[in-house]
């Protein structure tokens, strides 16, 4: 009977550790993919409109926290989906929360 060698088994759990490590990766920044780009319609659709009165600026400014501290976590981890989601998730709620102090200032009625 032949008996695989200690050393070929390991370079199997081996190479497995490196395809799992890739596909949790990829998983990842498909979820990242995901998340963040949900944020892009809103973004379009309120700059298209000029008005952001029914954003609530207390959802987006805690969101922005949060993507904040998520992206501050992931440099901690060096994770690159968490990275990149929290970092482009970050610039698209700021984005939001300009856009709607910009346009909610101008259809204010103390600004004309």
């Amino acid at each position: 009977m032949l008996r695989p060698s200690l050393h070929h088994s390991a370079q199997k759990v081996e190479d497995l550790t490196v395809v799992s490590s890739w596909s949790i990766t990829l998983v990842g920044l498909i979820a990242a993919t995901c998340t963040t780009g949900a944020f892009v319609p809103q973004v379009i659709r309120v700059w298209r409109l000029k008005r952001a009165e029914e954003i609530s600026l207390a959802t987006f400014l805690v969101l922005s926290i949060g993507s904040l501290v998520w992206l501050t976590y992931g440099l901690f981890i060096s994770s690159w989906p968490v990275i990149l989601a929290n970092g482009v998730t970050f610039v698209l709620v700021v984005t939001i929360l300009a856009l709607k102090a910009m346009w909610d200032r101008r259809s204010s009625p103390i600004a004309s």
